[in-house]
């Protein structure tokens, strides 16, 4: 079969010197559950493939059909599929993500696996710190009208506006901090009275930490809250193994506040270049809408409630 020059063969490929270690095991199982995932959700037809007879062993494309349009030898689609993606090249991974269909973050998902299957060590990724600079929470105290909040890639609070703060006040009831949505979400029995679309933003979660776990695979903070989340919470397993992963740039989130009641707001995240891995989030209302005058009583609430704690402190320190 004419490819692009990868044959290879079907024998997956160990390290040098000795068997595979436990990181290697465990990348390999990543990288092949991720791609048969996404080779069994697509058929014949979304891939522009006649279907011949009806007895189809498998939902998807056949492994034949899914090497054959990524332009890759049987053997050598078989070996990537083993979850070998050593020496894979740029064009052989472009060729793997049309062939099966990925959108974006996850062809991005695809290139961190194989780039994690290509290191010579185990690296670690720099993470941002969960101190964040005052200039930074200058920028968030000067957004008056809108919550606002930073985030690192386990989707903890690091820090928050007055208003970001109220809004998610249901989170803070942890004492825990760093605060925690991954672990408020699928943890708190509070979570699916606050998430009022609970399902989409749960599977939301779960699709970007997988994606943070993939550019990152050494982060132990981050495999110990998956850990966490794996052993206590079903639903989560449950959606861990979908291997779906999602970009978090832009989106609705449909809320109960236990003050401002039901809010239906959108939000936009920014990546901060000088703090690499975290995300500044700002949510914001349609004008002259329900949701923008709850706001409105939010950010009242929240300044009495301000006011309050900073006259306690005061007098405690009389």
């Amino acid at each position: 079969m004419t490819g692009t020059g990868e044959t290879g063969n079907s024998r997956t490929s160990r390290p040098r010197g000795g068997a595979p270690t436990v990181e290697s095991v465990n990348r390999s199982s990543e990288i092949r559950e991720f791609l048969l995932s996404r080779r069994a959700r697509i058929t014949p037809q979304q891939a522009g493939l006649l279907a011949y007879g009806t007895n189809r062993r498998v939902p998807g494309l056949r492994r034949e059909e899914a090497a054959m349009l990524a332009g890759v030898s049987v053997d050598y689609y078989t070996r990537l599929e083993r979850g070998n993606l050593a020496g894979a090249s740029e064009s052989v991974l472009d060729a793997l993500a049309r062939a099966l269909h990925l959108d974006e973050a996850e062809r991005a998902h695809l290139f961190d696996l194989a780039r994690a299957a290509n290191a010579s060590a185990p690296g670690r990724r720099r993470t941002g710190s969960n101190r964040i600079r005052p200039g930074v929470q200058r920028v968030l105290d000067a957004m008056i009208g809108a919550p606002a909040w930073i985030r690192n890639g386990r989707a903890d609070i690091l820090a928050a506006n007055t208003l970001g703060a109220a809004l998610y006040a249901p989170v803070f009831d942890d004492p825990a901090r760093p605060a925690s949505t991954a672990r408020f979400t699928f943890l708190s029995p509070q979570a699916k009275e606050f998430y009022r679309d609970w399902d989409r933003t749960a599977r939301d979660m779960v699709a970007v930490l997988r994606a943070a776990a993939g550019r990152d695979p050494y982060d132990k903070a981050l495999s110990d809250l998956i850990g966490e989340l794996s052993t206590r919470s079903e639903e989560f397993r449950t959606m861990w193994a979908a291997h779906d992963v999602l970009f978090h740039r832009t989106g609705r989130k449909n809320l109960h506040h236990p003050v401002a009641g039901d809010l239906d707001l959108t939000y936009e995240a920014f990546e901060l270049p000088s703090e690499p891995g975290l995300t500044l989030l700002v949510y914001t209302a349609e004008p002259d809408t329900p949701t923008a005058e709850a706001l409105g009583f939010l950010a009242s609430w929240a300044a009495t409630q301000q006011a309050a704690t900073s006259q306690a402190e005061a007098d405690s320190r009389r």
